[in-house]
């Protein structure tokens, strides 16, 4: 899979998710860094494919509002350790490939993932 990860979450994970195979892009590697805007960041998940990983909700209200990014995956763990955070991507990494399949916005929580749509 290919991914952009937002900057509330830490590079760390990007890394963790590119040692598993995937294509992955952190806003600490773009032009503008961790200040890349929000429009931005969905304009390249569009344009390079890429599914936006964030904890931030105003991306939620902009998938729902404006279908932007298209693709979304919503971390929505609260506070949580980077160590707790890598075992969850770990735990439901090929539910991650498949849950996009049949969606556009997913949801990972402490308890899975949940598919919005």
């Amino acid at each position: 899979m290919r991914f952009l990860v937002d900057a509330q979450l830490p590079r760390r994970l990007a890394d963790l998710l590119a040692r598993l195979g995937h294509d992955v892009l952190h806003t600490l590697e773009l032009p503008e860094g961790n200040r890349t805007s929000d429009k931005c960041l969905c304009d390249l998940s569009e344009s390079d494919r890429r599914v936006l990983i964030t904890k931030d909700a105003d991306f939620v209200d902009s998938f729902l509002l404006q279908r932007k990014p298209p693709q979304l995956l919503h971390v929505s763990t609260g506070n949580i350790t980077n160590s707790e955070l890598e075992a969850l991507f770990r735990t439901h990494e090929t539910a991650l490939a498949q849950a996009f399949r049949h969606g556009r916005r997913v949801e990972l929580c402490r308890r899975g993932l949940i598919v919005h749509e």
